[in-house]
């Protein structure tokens, strides 16, 4: 299982997501992969925003090592599942698809958590929302992972 975490500058919330995806695979022993990256280019190449690596960190989740990048349309080709952190992201990956195919691996995050809520708020301007953006992101990995590991093994992929 290959998975793709998409917000707007692959900075704060899908350097998050990722690094608490991988934690879950690392524990689990998972065969999967996971990246991050972003909608737009404002930041390839950077490392996550300081306040999410800080806000990970105090998780017990490593993300400093991240570098930035921009989605691709090669991104359809090379995962199984591109989970967007919120609508507007969502759309933009979508306008890239070229196919029925390409644009089923698209979702948003969310739609794997407990939350009412549709969007992972964007913690940019807002030093205060790492936390709520760990939590919420936190319980869609995890109900992620359960959901797609029964899937393999009832399928028998794994």
């Amino acid at each position: 299982m290959k998975i793709l975490m998409v917000c707007l500058g692959n900075i704060c919330r899908s350097p998050i997501a990722e690094g608490i995806l991988q934690d879950i695979i690392d524990t689990k022993g998972l065969d999967w992969q996971v990246d991050s990256a972003g909608t737009g280019n404002w930041h390839v190449g950077n490392a996550p925003d300081g306040r999410a690596v800080e806000t990970a960190k105090n998780h017990g989740v490593l993300i400093q090592h991240q570098k930035a990048r921009q989605f691709s349309t090669r991104d359809f080709a090379n995962f199984d599942l591109i989970l967007a952190m919120d609508r507007s992201n969502y759309k933009d990956i979508i306008k890239l698809a070229s196919s029925p195919a390409d644009k089923e691996k698209v979702r948003l995050i969310l739609e794997y958590s407990r939350s009412l809520e549709q969007d992972v708020p964007d913690p940019y301007w807002d030093d205060d929302g790492f936390e709520k953006v760990y939590h919420l992101l936190k319980d869609a990995c995890d109900l992620l992972v359960g959901h797609y590991s029964s899937e393999l093994i009832n399928s028998k992929k794994i």
